[in-house]
């Protein structure tokens, strides 16, 4: 698993580089978005595509644009939340969040460029039909917009300094977190042909996929290794957010989301690609330590 999350890491880190010039003027802003982008991260969404798609049959060079398309809406969506009116943070990935590198308004600008580029490069994507290009963009837009990631954002911050119920807490998370995890699964089955019933079971284990893995990074703000994340731990419990571990416990939390790897692990049987790929990478966002 290892040797192929850093083979499918490093695809993805070039062709991200490769569209970014591509597509872009040299200069401040180009620098800006580049920095984000060079400061790495697991691509686990683009891999997940990528998976998803090879295991429904489909050919890896048709699922790459929309691989990357996705990774730069959630480097977007990263910039945004470190910015201080959002988070506030000053540390991402071990390095100086993009506002502190740069400048407040070249952050913002570089999150905005990024978004809107992702949308591009699908729409230029020679590997895909108009068909295919239409559900993707309209599905992509679904995900991250007003009823999908930037919602959950909304919702999160509304949520701040106050106590909220566990089913307040996932429906923040299906969207804030779970949405793109669930695009990436999607996007992979529909580029693979998948059957109408397959893209029923792959929904339901992206929306339990998206909760498994905010789970384990609630589980990893209070016992990760500040080190190994590239970031403080304990930031939830500062921002007096409310989280799994705080609202069910430690081992609460845990069991919680060993309910939601069996959900998905059963829908991977239903849809005929447990055997593949795929069944080891929700083990290891299960299980991961940063």
């Amino acid at each position: 698993m290892t040797e192929y999350l850093a083979e499918k890491r490093e695809l993805i880190n070039e062709q991200l580089k490769l569209y970014v010039r591509d597509y872009t003027t040299p200069g401040r802003l180009q620098d800006a978005m580049l920095y984000s982008i060079d400061a790495g991260g697991k691509r686990l969404r683009p891999i997940l595509l990528l998976a998803t798609a090879k295991a429904f049959g489909a050919a890896e060079e048709k699922a790459v644009a929309v691989a990357c398309s996705l990774e730069m809406i959630h480097t977007y969506s990263l910039i945004h939340d470190d910015l201080p009116a959002m988070d506030d943070d000053d540390v991402r990935r071990g390095l100086p969040t993009n506002h502190r590198r740069f400048d407040e308004a070249t952050a913002i600008l570089a999150g905005d460029a990024l978004l809107t580029l992702s949308s591009q490069i699908i729409v230029e994507d020679v590997h895909l039909t108009d068909k295919e290009k239409v559900y993707l963009v309209r599905e992509l837009s679904k995900a991250s917009g007003p009823k999908g990631m930037v919602e959950g954002q909304m919702m999160d911050m509304l949520s701040e300094d106050k106590q909220i119920s566990i089913t307040e807490l996932e429906h923040i998370h299906k969207n804030k977190t779970g949405q793109l995890l669930r695009f990436s699964i999607i996007a992979g089955a529909f580029l693979g042909n998948a059957s109408e019933t397959s893209l029923v079971e792959m929904k339901k284990m992206g929306n339990a996929l998206g909760l498994i893995f905010q789970i384990q990074d609630d589980i990893l703000d209070v016992t990760g290794d500040a080190e190994v994340m590239g970031k403080p731990i304990g930031s939830d419990e500062g921002n007096n957010k409310s989280t799994y571990p705080s609202l069910l416990g430690l081992e609460g939390a845990k069991s919680q989301k060993e309910q939601y790897l069996m959900t998905a692990q059963e829908a991977l049987a239903n849809a005929g690609v447990d055997q593949t790929v795929l069944s080891e990478l929700i083990d290891y966002l299960s299980s991961r330590d940063h």
